[in-house]
């Protein structure tokens, strides 16, 4: 099947895109992989596909959290929506240079906007009491204990990987900045929103917003702003090649295709943890079931195949009916 190019098309980058857990993630080696990342994308804008890109933020943030944590002798500290406002801004930034750049050594002079985005979310959701988005390093047992224990923070085991603080993950309710997104989307502009998630916001009584502690996961983000700009295609980024069943058993299988009561039924059977595919699949299921065109796409897989999964000949093609 080829490309799909006739509406916006949403890539949610994440994995290895940005910083990979080989590596301490300084700026240095953050740009070095957005530029190999923006390779990826250059090739889809090339073969005609129109592009509004997202990214996730976990790493980033949680790290921003450690420096205030570390200097709170020293500086004020930062609350939790200020430091995703800020890793975000810095994150688009990076994402906009990088690809207009790579584009522009192809010979197209093109921008690349970045733009601040807030998400509105609920500030009843049960998550503010039950913390469960991962942010950050990965820790050993006796690393994590002591964070725990100087820090105050809230740790879970994610498989084959080791301990991660995790913070609540309230689900997004409304894209603050959807309008402007929207008319930018319709003119064509290639566009970088909605980073980390969206900078999580509550409305109150009076009609103002205010930040809340909390990050918004981002795929869940990126298949609402799907479905408001009536994206045909979603593309969700992470640190494999194709989702899989039976993960790291001897009797895993790798799944080149999924109809949507497929990825219901093996949510439900625990196949996919709450701390890695599953707020994935999640977001595709909630994007295929609200999407307005008649046969949306989830595609999961690894930035260095996207432009193959795109074609069908790799990743996991997540789809309403099979």
């Amino acid at each position: 099947m080829l490309m799909r190019t006739e509406s916006p098309i949403v890539v949610a980058l994440g994995g290895n895109a940005i910083s990979r857990p080989d590596e301490e993630g300084n700026y240095a080696q953050q740009f070095a992989n957005t530029r190999a990342t923006s390779v990826h994308l250059a090739d889809l804008i090339e073969a005609g596909c129109h592009l509004v890109i997202t990214h996730g933020n976990g790493p980033q943030v949680g790290n921003l959290l450690r420096r205030v944590d570390l200097s709170a002798g020293e500086l004020y500290r930062l609350p939790l929506d200020c430091c995703v406002s800020l890793t975000q801004g810095g994150m688009e930034y990076m994402v906009a240079q990088c690809l207009q750049n790579e584009l522009r050594q192809r010979g197209h002079e093109r921008n690349v906007t970045a733009l601040m985005t807030s998400v509105e979310v609920d500030p009843a959701d049960p998550a503010f009491a039950n913390p469960t988005k991962p942010i950050g390093s990965f820790f050993t047992p006796e690393r994590a204990a002591e964070l725990i224990r100087d820090c105050g923070w809230q740790m879970t085991e994610i498989p084959q990987r080791g301990l991660r603080r995790v913070v609540p993950s309230p689900l997004p309710r409304q894209i603050i900045e959807i309008d402007i997104i929207r008319r930018l989307a319709a003119r064509g502009e290639l566009l970088v929103v909605a980073g980390g998630g969206g900078i999580p916001v509550v409305r109150q009584p009076s009609g103002d917003y205010h930040g809340v502690e909390a990050v918004i996961d981002k795929d869940r983000t990126s298949a609402l702003l799907a479905r408001e700009i009536e994206a045909g295609t979603l593309v969700i980024g992470t640190n494999i090649e194709r989702v899989a069943i039976n993960y790291h058993k001897p009797n895993e299988r790798l799944l080149e295709r999924l109809s949507l009561a497929d990825a219901r039924r093996h949510l439900a059977d625990g196949q996919f943890p709450p701390g890695s595919m599953g707020p994935k699949i999640e977001a595709a299921i909630d994007f295929l079931e609200n999407a307005k065109s008649d046969d949306p796409v989830v595609i999961i897989c690894d930035c260095e195949h996207m432009p193959a999964a795109l074609r069908s000949e790799s990743g996991t093609w997540i789809v309403r009916n099979d």
